[in-house]
């Protein structure tokens, strides 16, 4: 297994607080949303982080690269200003939240189509019924 390297986003959305937590793992990107509700404090998102990070649903994993950072202060200062001025999430992670949702709708698509055909066949078969006890009763 190679290096996993995780990121959480926090931003508002109106009117709620929405988490994406990304995890890079061999080069491919994955993301799963949250919706964390009324403003989140620190410790309530590391508890969600604690007791609710391996129930997460990531989405399939998008091709992405990782770039090393070195530990300059002045620069990860500079980055994480330029990240809080940035509102959103990334590009990457969007393409893997697009690619779960259209999946979730394809698999949506699929079990209401074989429930309507079930109903169509149960409707089918009553009607059936319906036209032999006529004919049986004189």
């Amino acid at each position: 297994m190679g290096n996993i390297c995780g990121k959480l986003t926090v931003y508002f959305e109106e009117p709620f607080w929405i988490g994406i937590f990304e995890q890079f793992c061999d080069g491919k990107l994955s993301a799963a949303k949250v919706t964390f509700g009324a403003g989140p404090k620190d410790y309530e998102i590391f508890d969600f982080i604690l007791k609710h990070y391996y129930s997460l649903c990531f989405s399939p994993a998008v091709a992405a690269s990782v770039k090393e950072s070195k530990n300059n202060p002045k620069r990860r200062q500079r980055e994480v200003k330029k990240q809080l001025q940035n509102t959103g999430i990334g590009t990457k992670s969007q393409q893997a939240l697009k690619l779960q949702q259209e999946q979730n709708k394809q698999e949506r698509k699929v079990k209401s189509r074989k429930q309507k055909a079930a109903e169509a066949e149960r409707m089918f078969e009553l009607k059936q019924q319906k036209k032999k006890a006529k004919h049986k009763g004189h």
